[in-house]
């Protein structure tokens, strides 16, 4: 049965966006951060001591591990890093670790945009036919609606921190992209699509997410066998043999690993971080829902939608987690891109007026605090830097800020195009959130990537340790210390780290521990030689303690 579908769209409208100019927004997303920067602290640096284990030969490629700490979930991801720095031996090891992160995080948006193109090239999602021609033709609308859908995933807000990093999570992000487009290019793409489902839940098993690519199998299992299309009909097969050879590559890589667990974070909690992490494409695809209600089954909404749902509901299961959020945003994006023909102007207007004052105001104040610290004005700026970042000496770089200056250029220009007149194409809506994005992402990683390194790096704590270590140690017992300082310790101390034993049975002739607060007062038969603060951080202090003799 043939329902009527809610988009209305005349051909004036699927103009796409020059190749050209899409291309250079994906560069200006992708490229700044891979270059010219320490890996941050927390889940940034602790993948890299993962994958720095690996290169320097302190432990095996089937157990990687952090001062004696082994590796928690799947190996894949530590793998392509340590094989990025193997074949990478002229750039710097961090640089090398993250350039395949960044080649996946390109393809998940190209992944993205194909998913939406064969999803929109279904006979269900067609327009409305004219009574006397001038509707959309099916290829034009569909290359218009991708076009959308990839500007509504560089918008989503929460792609923008956890989508640069070089963590397990890039590689599950890659996976579910890929799971959606196998399901989408299934009637016309038959062998790429049975080849990326035989890719994608391993890699979504072998990263630390086995439960999720077997909850996604059984979803696509179900929509396949009630499927109207022959060909998806015929996938069920290839679909079985992705989700048995998930289970069983899980197991070697140490992909099994119970990570639901009870948590202190409510629903509205989940409700708030869904709320900004998913911005704006959840209330795009809350309106595609909507809009397109009578074709909840139909293969344009049933394919995105499970493909969120999964991540969405293990999202709330473990307690709020945003790093599992972070696999709802592609297909919410391509649910968000339905959504734009059925798109009224007062709605529009509204996304385009909130960007446009929302990231140039974010860009003037960029470039105020950059003017600040280069200049000296304005003053209280700079005292709030010197404030919050003890000890930071600015430093100018004449590439960044050509860079710069050229982002904030297209950005005015974008702008002017957006607000100069009207615009028939249907992805016009997201041009100015997408770009807005990718300029704030451009100038945090030019203006801001120098004191951003000084806050977010573990260098300067390696630093001030080491201004209080005897020259020559065996090793360093640092049994109470988070993942990512141990890392830091190893990795950029280069000093050997033993975080397994406890202090009162360690071997190792100087300690660290932490203390969150009050006076360092040091265990019994150790002394204290220096307490260290991170340089922005008020609270953690870092005792550095050697053993009485």
């Amino acid at each position: 049965m043939n329902l009527p579908t809610p988009a209305v769209v005349a051909e004036r409208s699927t103009h796409p966006i020059p190749r050209w100019a899409l291309l250079l927004l994906c560069a200006a997303y992708v490229l700044p951060g891979l270059f010219g920067r320490d890996p941050w602290r927390n889940a940034d640096l602790t993948a890299y001591g993962f994958i720095a284990s690996i290169v320097q030969g302190h432990a095996p490629w089937l157990q990687p591990a952090i001062a004696g700490l082994p590796a928690d979930g799947g190996l894949l991801p530590y793998w392509v890093g340590a094989l990025g720095v193997k074949l990478l031996p002229f750039l710097e090891p961090a640089v090398a670790a993250r350039i395949p992160f960044g080649l996946m995080l390109a393809a998940v948006l190209a992944l993205a945009w194909y998913s939406c193109l064969h999803l929109a090239r279904t006979e269900a999602a067609q327009p409305v036919a004219f009574a006397f021609g001038g509707e959309a033709h099916a290829v034009d609308y569909a290359r218009a609606m991708a076009d959308g859908c990839l500007l509504a995933l560089i918008a989503s807000l929460g792609l923008l921190r956890l989508g640069h990093e070089i963590t397990p999570e890039i590689l599950q992000l890659l996976g579910i992209t890929l799971f959606a487009y196998s399901l989408a290019a299934v009637p016309f793409r038959q062998w790429k699509a049975r080849a990326a489902m035989l890719a994608a839940l391993p890699i979504l098993a072998t990263s630390g997410a086995p439960a999720v690519a077997l909850a996604l199998a059984v979803g696509a299992l179900w929509l396949s066998y009630r499927s109207t299309y022959e060909d998806a009909r015929k996938f069920l097969p290839w679909i079985l043999g992705a989700m048995v050879l998930a289970a069983l590559v899980a197991w070697p890589m140490h992909g099994w690993a119970w990570r639901v667990r009870a948590s202190e974070r409510s629903l509205l909690d989940w409700l708030r971080l869904t709320g900004w992490f998913c911005w704006p494409v959840w209330p795009l695809a809350a309106w595609s829902l909507w809009r397109w209600r009578a074709h909840l089954m139909r293969r344009h909404i049933a394919v995105p939608l499970l493909a969120a749902l999964v991540p969405l509901i293990t999202s709330l299961l473990m307690g709020a987690d945003d790093r599992a959020l972070l696999l709802a945003l592609p297909p919410l994006a391509v649910l968000a891109s339905f959504a734009l023909p059925t798109f009224q102007r007062s709605a529009s207007a509204l996304l385009d007026w909130f960007s446009v004052f929302f990231f140039t105001a974010g860009a003037i104040f960029l470039w105020l605090y950059y003017t600040a610290l280069q200049l000296g004005w304005p003053p209280k700026l700079l005292a709030n830097v010197r404030k919050l970042a003890q000890g930071y000496e600015p430093e100018f770089g004449l590439l960044t800020f050509v860079l710069a200056l050229m982002g904030t250029i297209v950005w005015l220009g974008l702008v002017r195009w957006r607000t100069a007149r009207h615009r028939h194409a249907i992805w016009k809506s997201l041009a100015l959130p997408a770009g807005g994005v990718a300029l704030a992402w451009l100038l945090t990683m030019t203006l801001g990537l120098h004191p951003l390194n000084y806050a977010r790096s573990n260098k300067p704590l390696v630093d001030r340790i080491g201004a209080h270590l005897p020259k020559e140690i065996d090793c360093i017992a640092a049994p109470t210390l988070p993942t990512h300082a141990l890392a830091a310790l190893e990795f950029q101390g280069h000093w050997r780290v033993d975080a397994t034993q406890d202090l009162s049975s360690t071997n190792c002739s100087v300690a660290i521990s932490v203390q969150a607060d009050g006076s360092p007062i040091p265990p019994n038969g150790w002394r204290v030689l220096g307490v260290v603060r991170r340089p922005t951080d008020r609270f953690a202090t870092y005792l550095v303690m050697q053993k009485e003799r």
